[in-house]
């Protein structure tokens, strides 16, 4: 009979995943490494991909019981791979011996490997027989309990002596996917009966946001393509809300949106007002997802591939009503979409990163009116990058007030054991926001 099962053998799925993880650690980011990997493949390699950086850290622990010594980039990647997900046998997303024998087949396969399909085979068949003491003995390492780098799960220790573990188990679970409604064109209840009449299950997840008990394609979504919702994080869609709240619009308003790529908050601000929306960002590439974002939704911004920080190449004089300032930092608190962050950042970039977020508010706070204001914000749950950036900006501008924050938002999870989830209002990422007023000297 012909096999008419199209889907790549589990062995170029685990290859594929191997080599993504080979990219990350040498520095390139999880989405440019999928986006390497061929089409029809590229599902099957995310879904394993996330699975093992989920688990790297317990699978790097492992390996290093198996061989001292660090094999070469492509063996270990393809060896760490295949231990993230043969360790734990109840959660493993295919049997223990399968999962071996096609990573062994992998290895066969590849001419960078095939001489390392013998040492890969003795060290997963070794495993197989002393599973339950090795992992056993790597509990005894907080990397392969949390699944974060050792200065990541210290730092959230001392910051948040009562919630780092809790801060740590939603990061290694999956994010629901979310939706913003257009207010435009739909709102929150009617788009909800949409979505129960084609089937897909959901739930009101505040004021403009509906969460899907399970994720579908976006195209699948009632009137996706036509602008009635975009995909956005519940803690993404604060952002829009609590800079307008309280503030008089008119279509002569001008208002900013700094490092605007993708341009999801952009467009919620046009769905929510009237006003003129300038959208920067400094890639030009990154410029065009948001004028595609837009050109969806039937929205329209000054969209500018120029640099934030230096006004005199992009700003024509005129002073901003208000300030959306959505700073480039570690992304902690988005590690649940992003797996691969956390394996990425080193220490030294929380500093870094805060001090280019300091740059950007001190450069960007003339450029409001009085009694304008300013919303910054990061996906950041590190409080350098939060909390200490913004009392100390405050310490040192005399015309700035802190009008609200809802501060450091954690990232937490709705309990998916019930079939819809009555909590979907809390299932959002880490963020931080603090809204200030400028007044006059």
């Amino acid at each position: 009979m012909m096999n008419t099962d199209l889907s790549p053998p589990l062995w170029r799925l685990l290859q594929g995943a191997a080599d993504v993880l080979v990219s990350i650690r040498a520095g390139r980011s999880g989405t440019a490494a999928l986006n390497a990997v061929p089409p029809d493949m590229r599902p099957g390699v995310q879904s394993l991909s996330y699975r093992v950086l989920r688990e790297l850290g317990r699978a790097e622990v492992l390996r290093q019981q198996l061989a001292a010594r660090k094999p070469a980039p492509a063996a270990d990647a393809l060896l760490c791979t295949a231990l993230a997900l043969v360790w734990d046998e109840a959660a493993a997303p295919y049997d223990s011996f399968t999962l071996v024998n096609q990573a062994v087949e992998a290895a066969k396969r590849n001419p960078a490997l095939h001489a390392q399909a013998g040492f890969i085979n003795g060290c997963l068949r070794r495993f197989l027989r002393e599973r339950e003491a090795m992992v056993a003995q790597s509990e005894q390492q907080a990397v392969a309990i949390w699944n974060h780098p050792v200065w990541w799960i210290e730092r959230l220790r001392r910051e948040y002596p009562q919630h780092w573990e809790s801060i740590l188990q939603a990061n290694n679970t999956q994010a629901p996917m979310t939706l913003r409604i257009n207010a435009r064109k739909t709102d929150v209840a009617s788009y909800l009966e949409y979505l129960r009449t084609s089937g897909i299950a959901a739930v009101a997840c505040g004021a403009y946001g509906v969460t899907l008990v399970n994720p579908v394609p976006v195209h699948q979504l009632p009137e996706f393509d036509q602008g009635w919702v975009s995909v956005q994080d519940a803690a993404a869609q604060m952002a829009a809300p609590l800079l307008l709240t309280g503030l008089v619009t008119s279509p002569d308003a001008q208002i900013l949106d700094a490092c605007a790529a993708p341009g999801g908050k952009t467009a919620h601000l046009l769905e929510l007002s009237s006003a003129q929306v300038t959208a920067l960002d400094i890639d030009p590439l990154r410029c065009t997802r948001i004028e595609q974002t837009l050109q969806r939704l039937g929205l329209q911004a000054k969209v500018l591939a120029a640099d934030a920080g230096q006004p005199r190449d992009w700003w024509n004089g005129v002073l901003f009503d208000a300030i959306l300032l959505d700073a480039p930092c570690t992304a902690s608190g988005i590690v649940r979409r992003h797996p691969d962050v956390r394996w990425l950042r080193r220490e030294s970039d929380v500093a870094q990163l805060a001090s280019q977020q300091r740059r950007l508010l001190e450069t960007l706070w003339p450029l409001l009116k009085p009694s304008g204001r300013l919303l910054f914000c990061t996906c950041s749950v590190f409080k350098e990058e939060g909390q200490v950036q913004i009392q100390t900006f405050l310490a040192r501008n005399t015309q700035a007030t802190l009008l609200a924050s809802p501060g450091h938002l954690m990232p937490t999870f709705a309990t998916r054991s019930d079939p819809v989830p009555d909590n979907g209002a809390i299932d959002h990422d880490g963020f931080y926001y603090a809204l200030l007023e400028k007044h006059a000297t």
